[in-house]
């Protein structure tokens, strides 16, 4: 693979749409993201976040635009094709194997990656490049000690490391992490922000987040969507003193 350069784009969305019916879930969007960065995408429910997530991961295809991953165009791509090529993603709810140990799930994960049919007298356990992306992935997220213990046995806040560990072990350029944070308390959230600048070397991330004090504290840039259009995009101070972001978002925000 070709060496990438800081601030290179590894994912674009060009004016993508998605439709269902007569609804625009998501209209016209374009989104840069760039190696060694976090980009952030916030809006209030409803304003099409999800939804640009899995046109991005293919999970959905777009009606109209395109999506680019490391220069190629992946429009039509599954979304096991995308991560194949280079593109990890967490969900808003833990998608772990609970009964499995820590080391096990990132295993399984970079088995994924590696995907190996014919050899099949070969034990899954005994494959180096497999166990060695997994122990990779352990440690750059912190839970190397974890990695005999069962996951369904992790705290909240290690269930959600562990998860971006298994996006790091199928061994990823683009990290798109949908609510990290969600249910954290204070002192999970520090570590999980302070792993997210960790991350920025050697990854574009794209994040969905509704803690709006870590989305300004980690993000490099932040789009704004409404009602599946963005509104603004740019760096966290022209966000936050954008007056229409205000009124929409940010405002509404603060009320609460």
């Amino acid at each position: 693979m070709a060496e990438r350069g800081a601030g290179e784009v590894l994912l674009r969305a060009r004016g993508v749409s998605r439709n269902f019916g007569g609804l625009k879930a998501v209209e016209d969007v374009s989104v840069e993201v760039r190696l060694g960065t976090v980009h952030a995408v916030i809006g209030t429910n409803g304003a099409g976040k999800s939804t640009l997530i899995n046109l991005l991961c293919g999970e959905l295809a777009p009606s109209e635009g395109a999506v680019e991953l490391l220069g190629v165009d992946v429009s039509r791509w599954s979304q096991p094709r995308r991560a194949c090529a280079g593109l990890g993603r967490s969900y808003q709810r833990n998608t772990i194997y609970a009964p499995f140990t820590v080391f096990e799930n990132c295993r399984l994960s970079a088995q994924a990656a590696r995907q190996r049919p014919w050899d099949w007298l070969t034990r899954a356990d005994s494959c180096a490049e497999s166990n060695a992306a997994a122990e990779q992935a352990l440690a750059r997220t912190g839970l190397s000690a974890q990695a005999h213990l069962l996951a369904g046995a992790l705290s909240h806040g290690q269930k959600r490391q562990l998860e971006i560990a298994m996006c790091l072990a199928t061994r990823p350029r683009v990290l798109v992490l949908d609510e990290p944070l969600a249910g954290m308390g204070a002192e999970e959230s520090a570590r999980m922000l302070e792993l997210l600048e960790d991350l920025k070397d050697g990854h574009a991330i794209l994040l969905v987040e509704h803690d709006m004090d870590a989305v300004f504290r980690v993000s490099d840039e932040i789009t704004v969507m409404v009602n599946g259009r963005v509104i603004a995009s740019g760096a966290p101070q022209a966000i936050r003193a954008n007056p229409e972001v205000q009124t929409a978002y940010l405002g509404e925000e603060g009320a609460h």
